[in-house]
């Protein structure tokens, strides 16, 4: 559905405007669709892209500060994302050795295990897009970040 008929305007002051309220829009349209899918995993899009992190580095370990600075998302409160993580019994963190104010962190085997039975099909079914159009897509996007 076009931007207009969602937000139900259909002028705008430049193509700009249009494209950066479209984005906006988007942007929290694909955050919405994203809790509906993880929701019955019990966990949140946040909570995925840490454990996908994690995978990552799988079997090595990684302070929670390098967690932050992979984030999609850099305004988490990591800690506690990953206590909860913990909690849920998907990593383990246990007191860095070289300083005790700092966590090592991995992934569990429940962890991996909720990643393999969620797959990658949070990717392939949110946006209706083929695959030279998707990489048009973050092309642009890359180039707004400038």
């Amino acid at each position: 559905m076009k931007i207009e008929e969602e937000i139900k305007q259909s002028k705008f002051k430049t193509p700009l405007q249009k494209a950066l309220l479209n984005l906006i829009y988007t942007a929290n349209w694909l955050q919405s669709k994203q809790q509906d899918f993880f929701k019955p995993h019990g966990i949140t899009a946040t909570q995925f892209n840490i454990l996908r992190i994690l995978k990552g580095q799988h079997p090595n370990s990684i302070s929670a500060t390098e967690i932050k600075s992979r984030m999609l998302d850099r305004n988490s409160d990591v800690s506690r994302l990953l206590d909860r993580l913990a909690q849920k019994n998907l990593i383990n963190k246990s007191t860095c050795p070289n300083d005790r104010r700092a966590a090592d962190v991995t992934i569990t085997e429940n962890g991996l295990a909720l990643l393999e039975k969620i797959g990658f099909t949070v990717d392939d079914n949110v946006i209706a897009l083929n695959e030279h159009e998707a990489a048009e897509l973050s092309d642009l996007l890359d180039k707004c970040r400038g």
